[in-house]
């Protein structure tokens, strides 16, 4: 998404771009203090953080019937899970709160860095708390077979097959799964709110259009993905997607933010609130 920005692609204007590449719980956690006037942060987190910060419409990551997975050394079920003690990637994260929508209840839980998270449900244990199970994200959905891991759940295929249980006239069917967006920050003030949205999208315009290149660039930063592997992630999670959340995007943010406090997993109602990008971007 931010190859075209990183190395100069596109003309930014006054604007000056600089990286900071950590994960994504550590970027929720940091968006608390609103030291970053753009942000990745997961939809869950967002929940918390809708007074300074708004939602860009481009830059989501949109799992469509695939998403997090459960992952472990034997084969569970569901309902297994309830009584597991489970590796998450931060309580935070978006895949936090599905695995908590999915089990109805909250869990038993360590938070583990998410590239560790495989080597512990291997190994059964994470710096001496026994594990039983892994919440896995990122590329561990395409590599975790090769550690002999089974899966419980993917939590992509299940939101769909949840939300498209709904019957009625204002059924929306299913509905992917919204794990992540990006966010910038309020103060910046409305026309360079829309101003660098803009540029993202442009960003993730030009990703798309030079996908080779762009995925050469961002191969520095997949592990243990050989090409092809990190081709087909990159396409599970940067797509048309990616370019606009979209009308059906954006109801599946509204009814995962809602389903949330609903669970008591979220305090407040969160209606999302998205940049306007004006009558002269597309």
């Amino acid at each position: 998404m931010f190859h075209a920005l990183a190395n100069g692609k596109i003309d930014t204007g006054p604007y000056e771009f600089r990286h900071e590449l950590v994960d994504i719980e550590t970027l929720n956690r940091r968006a608390f203090s609103g030291e970053l006037e753009l942000s990745a942060v997961s939809i869950h987190a967002y929940a918390y953080l809708t007074e300074q910060y708004i939602l860009c419409p481009c830059g989501a990551s949109m799992g469509d019937r695939y998403g997090p997975m459960v992952v472990a050394k034997r084969q569970y079920k569901i309902e297994d899970l309830k009584s597991l003690t489970i590796a998450v990637p931060g309580t935070l994260t978006t895949a936090y709160l599905a695995l908590r929508l999915c089990l109805g209840r909250d869990f038993k839980h360590v938070v583990v860095p998410f590239d560790q998270i495989i080597e512990a449900a291997v190994t059964g244990q994470y710096q001496g708390q026994p594990i039983d199970a892994g919440l896995i994200i990122h590329e561990g959905q395409l590599t975790y077979a090769d550690r002999d891991l089974k899966l419980a759940v993917d939590l992509g295929q299940w939101w769909f097959e949840h939300t498209a249980a709904d019957s009625g006239p204002n059924a929306a069917g299913g509905l992917p799964l919204p794990l992540g967006g990006n966010v910038l920050r309020r103060n910046l003030g409305r026309e360079t709110i829309r101003e660098v949205n803009r540029l993202l999208k442009e960003s993730i315009r030009y990703a798309l259009e030079h996908r080779a290149e762009a995925l050469q660039y961002a191969l520095q930063y997949g592990r243990d993905l050989d090409r092809a592997k990190a081709d087909r992630f990159v396409g599970m999670y940067v797509n048309d997607w990616t370019l606009d959340f979209g009308p059906r995007g954006r109801e599946a943010v509204r009814r995962l933010l809602a389903e949330g406090h609903a669970a008591g997993g979220i305090p407040n109602r969160v209606e999302p609130e998205f940049v306007d990008e004006g009558a002269s971007t597309s």
